[in-house]
């Protein structure tokens, strides 16, 4: 190879660059500049290799938007939403957002403009609800002249992490309701056993991330009052709707989980879910103003005006607000209804395929959500050389990416996968994945020995004296 230096510039063919031939920077900066084409193409070739986004079955985030949502949202990745100053009127798109979503979850709140705020995702609206829940206790207490060092926070253990960095990062006792064979949500009598004064809220979940199911608000809702009048509590509820607050109004809206019940003073969910926002953004919405703590509002001037902000973060994008208003306008509830019904279409049927299997066997009966998993049937699971493990490994082989786990504490023994079906799912592209999972399936049952996999799985089950299938 020639050992001349060679200088790129506007004119030099992309891979015919000197960068081209040289490992990309992982410590310092380069000496010098790179023309834009070429380090466009050094960045975007090192993200060919990875699984496509629509193929990706494990997230929950929106991999599709529509052709005017993504020109509107690029148009717009300058604007800072915090610049109110600058960019008065994204200030009022997100304001007409939580409007629109505390309609859509039954607010009793009157008022041109509801109580609620926007967030970079839904784990910074939980924790905005959790602080919420935390300040009102704390000031109750301090009116009662009680102590305030002991808060806990009750909840299922199919939370998600977000709900852990909280308690954690705020000292708060997260008492956590095991899952059980027999209670696959969070069942609202062993919930209230874990209550007490110091409790600042219990958090049940409209779209459980580990199995798709849904808590039964209404049930918690019944049985928290009850606690309440019998205690003089005021313990409260705050529901975490990141992938059901866009799904249970458009395809169960008989199912009582939102304002609608007393004891529900907020509600967060991720508008790049089932929002069907590219990332990252999420909403949380108050109950009414009252609900809001007044010590969650931060002002400054040095911005060119008094701008008040509720968040954690200051700074943050505007362009996802921008198009979760687009979505609201573009699709309105017909649209969302029909975008969300066919992906739960989609989802029972892959949940029949795969439950048709001799191997599998679904977890639920039901498909409450657009997503659901399944484990290996015990029978099947007795002679099996293989694991879903290597189910997992199969698929990525062919692009998907489909998970693998074990549930949380008190039944990790089972294992599972699971499928998330997003807007951009078809039913070609659930057939496709279908024949996959079956073809791997065929290869896997010509085994003559077990899968690596498969003898770690044989020699935990030996140590813990348990099965970790079923």
């Amino acid at each position: 190879m020639s050992t001349t230096k060679r200088h790129s510039d506007t004119t030099t063919a992309v891979y015919g660059s000197e960068e081209m031939v040289r490992p990309a920077p992982t410590m310092t900066l380069p000496e010098d500049m790179t023309p834009p084409e070429i380090a466009y193409r050094m960045v975007k070739d090192e993200t060919y290799a990875q699984t496509q986004p629509r193929l990706n079955l494990a997230t929950f985030v929106t991999t599709y938007m529509d052709e005017y949502a993504t020109r509107l949202m690029n148009e717009s990745v300058a604007m800072n939403y915090i610049d109110q100053t600058e960019y008065p009127r994204v200030a009022v798109m997100a304001g007409r957002c939580i409007n629109i979503l505390a309609n859509l979850w039954n607010t009793p709140e009157k008022g041109d403009w509801k109580t609620g705020a926007v967030g970079i995702g839904s784990s910074e609206a939980c924790m905005l609800g959790g602080v919420a829940a935390w300040l009102r206790w704390r000031e109750r207490r301090q009116k009662q002249g009680k102590p305030t060092d002991r808060p806990n926070l009750v909840m299922s253990a199919g939370m998600q992490v977000v709900w852990e960095k909280f308690c954690q990062l705020w000292q708060i006792e997260l008492r956590q309701v095991p899952l059980t064979r027999e209670n696959r949500t969070l069942c609202p009598k062993e919930a209230l056993k874990m209550c007490d004064e110091n409790t600042i809220c219990v958090v049940p979940i409209a779209g459980v991330t580990w199995t798709g199911l849904n808590d039964d608000v209404e049930a918690l809702n019944e049985a928290l009052d009850a606690y309440n009048r019998k205690t003089g509590y005021d313990i409260p509820i705050h529901v975490d709707a990141a992938s059901g607050g866009f799904i249970l109004p458009f395809t169960a809206p008989d199912v009582k989980w939102g304002f609608r019940l007393k004891w529900v003073l907020s509600i967060s969910t991720s508008g790049h879910k089932y929002g069907l926002v590219y990332p990252g953004l999420g909403w949380v919405i108050w109950r009414d103003k009252s609900c809001l703590p007044k010590d969650m509002s931060f002002s400054v001037n040095y911005l060119g005006a008094e701008v008040t902000q509720v968040g954690l973060n200051f700074s943050r994008p505007a362009s996802q607000i921008l198009g979760q208003y687009y979505n609201f306008i573009r699709l309105g509830r017909e649209g969302y209804r029909r975008v969300q019904e066919n992906a739960m279409e989609i989802a029972r049927y892959c949940h029949k395929r795969i439950g048709e299997m001799a191997c599998f066997e679904n977890y639920s009966d039901e498909v409450v959500n657009p997503l659901f998993i399944w484990c290996m049937s015990a029978e099947y699971d007795k002679t099996a050389r293989w694991t879903l493990y290597d189910l997992q490994a199969a698929l990525q082989q062919s692009g998907w990416m489909v998970p693998a786990y074990t549930l949380p504490k008190s039944i990790d023994d089972i294992v599972v996968m699971r499928i998330v079906v997003r807007q951009g799912m078809s039913r070609d592209m659930a057939d496709m994945l279908l024949r996959d999972i079956e073809s791997a399936v065929g290869e896997f049952e010509k085994l003559r020995y077990p899968t690596q996999s498969r003898l770690a799985y044989e020699q935990r089950e030996k140590q813990y004296g348990r099965v970790f299938t079923h």
